[in-house]
């Protein structure tokens, strides 16, 4: 277990900073630095930026000092990284970007889209989690069809699947897929839509039965994080968690454990041919992981 802190090699605001990371967990990171002057707003998702006057306390607190390649090194070992791809300030700009092209007569919908996604109270439901099914369907669509009514259809199911989320299942769902109905009538094909509901509305319990030829692609690219690396499936977790956190934690661990055992127990988890010989191994080690340490409390 350690506190690490880099040189000051950053500059900002008239001064240098350095990084002041845990290796082990940020419960660490957070008790050194309320032992320190260093503010919590100092704190960026995985670090807390240091300006160089108060390096000092920092070290007085417990931190190492080490150099800025060792940090990183450790950091991302410790699988606490946030990469930039997992960062809602980073990836916003290439989302409304493809929102742009999705979807031309309507870019403030796009702004409105995202403000939804990275509403207060979300922690796993985010833009991070919409990027990542928007390229999870590039990932898996390139492989199966070409045409642009398939892409269109697949990017607004994507954009709208969560756009609603208060913790309601079923009831977000169903509001979600209104919402693409008012936002975007008149501007997309009303059979489109109808086909985005039918997308949306197939979350609500991941079955494949009568659905959107669609529906395979769909359901994998949403399910993706199940065969995240190591790391990011820990992310996912404790994010899901957080997301949860009224509830008490003996009934979320049983729930939560149930709600994995089912897709366990599917013969396939993905539908895709793809997405079944490239994830499924590791979805299913996540799964086991995530389970046993539910079980385990």
């Amino acid at each position: 277990m350690a506190v690490l802190i880099d040189p000051p090699l950053w500059p900002a605001h008239g001064t240098m900073f350095s990084h002041l990371v845990s290796d082990t967990s940020l419960d660490e990171l957070h008790e050194l630095v309320g032992r320190t002057p260093i503010s919590p707003k100092a704190f960026d998702e995985d670090h807390y930026d240091v300006p160089r006057h108060l390096i000092d306390d920092a070290v007085a607190a417990g931190a190492t000092r080490v150099t800025a390649h060792e940090l990183t090194r450790r950091l991302a070992a410790s699988g606490l990284r946030i990469p930039a791809k997992e960062r809602p300030a980073k990836i916003r700009p290439r989302l409304l970007r493809s929102w742009k092209t999705t979807v031309p007569g309507a870019p403030e919908t796009g702004q409105e889209l995202l403000n939804r996604w990275d509403s207060p109270g979300r922690e796993y439901h985010t833009t991070v989690h919409l990027a990542e099914v928007l390229d999870n369907i590039h990932r898996l669509g390139s492989a199966s069809f070409e045409d642009s009514d398939s892409w269109l259809v697949l990017r607004l199911a994507a954009w709208y699947h969560d756009a609603v989320y208060r913790g309601r299942p079923e009831e977000d769902e169903r509001d979600s897929a209104d919402l693409v109905t008012t936002d975007l009538t008149g501007v997309v094909d009303p059979g489109a839509l109808d086909r985005v509901r039918g997308l949306i509305l197939g979350t609500i319990d991941h079955t494949a039965a009568g659905r959107d030829p669609l529906w395979p692609i769909f359901h994998d690219a949403d399910l993706g994080i199940l065969a995240a690396s190591p790391g990011r499936y820990g992310r996912y977790a404790s994010a899901v968690r957080r997301e949860y956190s009224h509830v008490p934690e003996d009934i979320f661990r049983r729930t939560r454990a149930e709600i994995l055992e089912g897709f366990l127990n599917q013969d396939r988890i993905y539908l895709t041919d793809v997405a079944s010989a490239q994830w499924e191994g590791v979805a299913r080690n996540n799964l086991r992981s995530e389970i046993a340490s539910l079980r385990d409390g």
